[in-house]
């Protein structure tokens, strides 16, 4: 059952979170030509695969449940680290997608020294680098059998 599980973790983190990455990335670049098309389906790309992505800690809770890791601390600062993403994605990035597409939609486009997109870059690429470092946690943690 544990090698269900970890399979079903992993393709959910590679269909969820791969697709909210991408276009989360793309989205402050679509966000400055004013292209209001792309921006609507990037903000629904990252909605509806954040849902998406719920699955992932679950099937990963469960995983570390059959493996009896849940108190090992690499699996700690992972849920830190996914809680920490989660909260970026939902409370900064999402919300600040919304804004700059409704301001787009309106008619309006970034100007040169608006930071709003710059800002939402910087926050995806933070958003990026947590779930890089927790795959690395994934693969190489303590104890495990990669032999690092």
């Amino acid at each position: 059952m544990t090698k269900v599980l970890l399979s079903l973790h992993v393709l959910a983190a590679i269909i969820a979170i791969g697709p909210v990455a991408v276009a989360a990335s793309m989205f402050p670049a679509a966000a400055r030509r004013g292209d209001a098309d792309a921006l609507r389906l990037l903000y629904r790309v990252c909605t509806v695969y954040a849902v998406i992505g719920v699955a992932v800690p679950v099937f990963g809770l469960a995983t570390a449940s059959s493996l009896g890791v849940l108190g090992d601390a690499w699996l700690l600062t992972s849920i830190a680290l996914t809680v920490l993403a989660a909260g970026l994605l939902g409370l900064a990035i999402l919300p600040r997608q919304q804004a700059l597409l409704a301001r787009v939609s309106a008619g309006a486009t970034a100007p040169p020294g608006d930071r709003s997109a710059a800002r939402l870059g910087m926050l995806t690429g933070v958003f990026n680098l947590l779930w890089a470092v927790v795959v690395v946690l994934m693969i190489v943690r303590p104890g495990s059998t990669t032999g690092v």
